[in-house]
């Protein structure tokens, strides 16, 4: 089956979204210092700290994701969200690493809401807890664009790293009604996801640490980073929404078609 021009259109600009996110020249720009700057800032124990809090936020985000998302019509779109994300963004701006604990947990709600509502629109059924692991998935897409050992991680490579933890969750939680907290194959799922997130955080936490920044540029960071996660999920549950149309390996090759062009091009 061919592309409409109008699919077409839509498949490179999720792929435009997918492969050039870019959170850290945001904030970087925000704080007035180089991205290097915010790529680096936190020291090794601050990291570790903000990793483990990723982590408890996306464990609370989970029981959202496969439980209260279903049957759910959600209004107020992205200008709501964001401005609940300032909200707490500005008690992090103010507080800084020591409120992350308080602060992410409820961020990262707020932005799973917004996700998922993105995903409605792109015609995802929320009733399935496919749909909301596949919520969950944008925060780890939406990081950074190479992996602890210096491997490029693209889209759908990050989408492949993360297929058979998705799978096992959902079959889990259909069959059952519920997943075990500590259970093997959920630690592993979330820790993967947690990995690239909590790079993602640690970028944020570090523009707000800057002192100029402060309580309202805190809600401006904050801000950057649910828009950030918001155009990923666009990206995400578009090229969801054109498998379901043409097919897995037909929208595959054509995104990666489109992504040489725009190599090329760049």
């Amino acid at each position: 089956m061919k592309f409409s021009p109008a699919d077409r259109e839509a498949l490179a600009a999720a792929m435009r979204r997918l492969e050039s996110p870019s959170l850290a020249g945001r904030v970087a720009s925000l704080a007035g210092k180089p991205v290097g700057f915010v790529q680096r800032a936190l020291p090794a124990a601050a990291s570790t700290a903000v990793a483990n809090v990723a982590k408890h936020a996306l464990e609370r985000a989970l029981d959202v994701a496969l439980y209260s998302l279903r049957n759910r019509r959600f209004a107020g779109g992205r200008k709501l969200h964001s401005g609940l994300a300032c909200t707490t963004g500005a008690i992090g701006g103010a507080f800084g690493l020591a409120a992350l604990a308080v602060e992410l947990p409820v961020s990262t709600t707020i932005m799973l809401r917004a996700i998922a509502a993105i995903a409605q629109q792109e015609g995802e059924d929320l009733a399935d807890p496919r749909t909301g692991l596949a919520c969950l998935e944008v925060f780890a897409l939406g990081g950074p664009p190479t992996d602890e050992t210096g491997l490029e991680t693209d889209y759908f490579a990050v989408r492949a790293m993360l297929a058979r933890g998705l799978v096992e969750v959902a079959d889990f939680a259909l069959d059952k009604g519920a997943v075990r907290e500590g259970a093997p194959f959920l630690v592993r799922f979330l820790t993967q996801i947690a990995s690239r997130f909590g790079v993602v955080v640690s970028q944020k936490i570090a523009a707000q640490a800057v002192a100029v920044v402060g309580a309202v540029g805190g809600a401006a960071v904050n801000l950057a980073f649910i828009e950030h996660f918001q155009d990923v999920a666009r990206g995400h549950f578009t090229v969801r929404r054109l498998e379901r149309v043409y097919g897995a390996e037909i929208v595959r090759a054509e995104y990666d078609r489109l992504k040489m062009a725009f190599a090329a091009a760049a």
